[in-house]
């Protein structure tokens, strides 16, 4: 068992490394999709107590939420955009993976000195913790499209669900479907404001929202002031 949860940890950081390498926003789903089936696996073979009812209903679930629907949302909104698929960079692919590289070393080390409650078994199990909430932090703020920043913030909640399936197995089962339907609304949510910046601007960058300005602006005006509304 302990073989197949490291192959599962050693995937998890491969998928982080492709999406810091990832061109395409349709690639980019497709990763965070895969990525998310690993992780709804990883409780199956990680309990410390045995296998529960409890363990398998979050792992089911887990795995149609971050497999199957949020990858359909994403697709979905995708292809109603009509947005180019090619992703657009702050920081480009290459820097990216270097940094990656970087992190994942600093990963090791701070997984290595970081005092735990409970000494887990997996010695990758801190390091992918860490390497995949700071991938994403990173596609968050070093790619333009509202889209990369929804599939940033999923990977940065996998990391943090990662840690609690390694280290806070005896959370409350309440807690975690709680956290789950946040994430639910989450991308929902922002499924429907990247259809919207689509819609008003004709691409996917988050960067057009600084025109919004002038909206701001032109509704301060007072009436006949000549505004630029929208």
């Amino acid at each position: 068992m302990n073989d197949l949860i490291s192959i599962l940890v050693v995937v998890i950081i491969m998928s982080d490394f492709l999406l810091l390498a990832a061109g395409s926003l349709r690639a980019a789903v497709r990763i965070i999709g895969f990525q998310g089936l690993a992780l709804g696996v990883l409780p199956l073979c990680a309990h410390q107590n045995g296998l529960t009812l409890r363990l398998v209903a979050i792992a089911i679930l887990v795995i149609i939420l971050k497999a199957v629907v949020f990858p359909r949302l994403l697709l979905r909104s995708l292809r109603e955009s009509g947005a180019p698929r090619t992703i657009t960079f702050f920081v480009g692919p290459v820097s990216s993976l270097l940094l990656g590289i970087f992190v994942l070393g600093s990963s090791l080390w701070w997984g290595y000195l970081l005092p735990l409650p409970e000494r887990s078994p997996y010695t990758l199990a801190v390091p992918m913790v860490f390497f995949t909430i700071v991938t994403g932090l990173l596609l968050l703020v070093s790619r333009r499209q509202a889209l990369m920043q929804v599939i940033g913030y999923l990977a940065l909640e996998n990391g943090i669900y990662a840690f609690g399936v390694f280290f806070a197995q005896s959370e409350s089962m309440l807690i975690e479907l709680g956290i789950l339907l946040d994430v639910f609304v989450g991308v929902f949510i922002m499924g429907i404001m990247v259809f919207h910046i689509s819609r008003e601007f004709d691409n996917i960058e988050s960067s057009q929202l600084s025109t919004l300005r002038d909206w701001f602006r032109g509704s301060r005006r007072p009436a006949g002031g000549g505004g630029t509304l929208r």
